[in-house]
C-alpha cells in the first residue's frame, strides 16, 4: 500500500490514498466516466466544560480562539474522512465539488457536512 496522503492542517486528518477529492467539478488529468451520486461525511462534535472555560478566557483576551479552532479542524477532517468512507463504499475512484457547512445544534454541538459527487474517473493518456 502506498504511504497515505493528507488532506488539513492538524494532525486529525482523512487518509485519501486511494480516493482524490476535490473542490473542483473536475480533475484535471482525469476522465468522469460515471456519476455514482451525491454524498456526504458528518462530524458533531462538543466542547466539554473545560474547553468552554478556555475558549472563554482566550476570548477575553481578544484574537484568535485558537481551541475552538482546534475542534472545527479536527470534525472538519472528521466529516472528509467519512466522505471518503463513502466513496470506498460505493465503488468510487474521486470525489468532486466536496464542500463544506458548519452549523450549530442547541448551542453546545457543531455540526460539520462534506458533501460532494463521488464518481468514477479514469487517467487520460497524455500522449
Amino acid at each position: 500500500m502506498a504511504p497515505s496522503r493528507y488532506i488539513g492542517f492538524s494532525r486529525y486528518t482523512a487518509p485519501v490514498d486511494r480516493i482524490l477529492a476535490t473542490t473542483t467539478p473536475t480533475l484535471p488529468g482525469y476522465e468522469i466516466t460515471e456519476v455514482l451520486g451525491i454524498i456526504y461525511g458528518m462530524s458533531v462534535r462538543t466542547r466539554g466544560l473545560g474547553g468552554n472555560i478556555i475558549a472563554s478566557l482566550e476570548a477575553l483576551a481578544g484574537g484568535r480562539v485558537n481551541s475552538y479552532l482546534h475542534e472545527l479542524r479536527k470534525a472538519r477532517d472528521e466529516a472528509l474522512s467519512d466522505l471518503i468512507e463513502q466513496a470506498e463504499r460505493i465503488g468510487a475512484d474521486a470525489v468532486v465539488g466536496v464542500d463544506f457547512d458548519v452549523s450549530q445544534v442547541l448551542e453546545q454541538f457543531i455540526v460539520v457536512t462534506a458533501t460532494g459527487t463521488a464518481v468514477r474517473a479514469r487517467r487520460v493518456s497524455s500522449t
